[in-house]
């Protein structure tokens, strides 16, 4: 996992909108506001560094899964890229959302609390999805902290 440093070293300082850019999405995502309230967005703001990776992987499960199964799995349900914000509980550092370099899917059964058994990113099904996000180099909170396995981060 990166470090604040090496992130500030390759990424920049936090919440410089001149490294945010607008992606287009290669199917449409549900963005989560409240259990069963969502909107559908076709965009997606993030890293200009991780435009690239972050577009393969849904590239790649478009193309793996097809629109019905992403959508039945859940992997549609959007949580957020970018949040400028400190992190949860802290006074003085800064969530990785601030950088724009990870990604949350479907908060609601991933949640920052969940354990990676427990999850829905755990089970067989998301394998495949899991794989996908590693090869591009990002990592899954869930598997390597056991916490929030809806986070998916650059690593690289």
């Amino acid at each position: 996992m990166l470090t604040d440093e090496q992130i500030i070293a390759k990424y920049g300082q936090p919440g410089d909108e001149d490294n945010i850019v607008v992606i287009d999405l290669p199917y449409p995502m549900r963005y989560v506001i409240a259990p069963g309230k969502y909107v559908i967005v076709k965009k997606m703001r993030c890293h200009r560094l991780i435009a690239p990776n972050i577009t393969a992987v849904f590239n790649d499960l478009l193309s793996h899964y097809g629109l019905p199964d992403i959508q039945r799995l859940g992997i549609d349900f959007f949580g957020g890229c970018v949040a400028v914000r400190l992190m949860r509980g802290s006074k003085d550092k800064w969530s990785r959302h601030s950088w724009g370099i990870p990604v949350d899917l479907d908060p609601l059964r991933n949640g920052l609390k969940t354990k990676w058994e427990d999850a829905q990113f755990s089970k067989p099904e998301y394998q495949f999805m899991v794989d996908t996000f590693y090869k591009h180099g990002f990592i899954s909170y869930g598997k390597e902290r056991n916490f929030d396995a809806m986070h998916f981060e650059i690593n690289v």
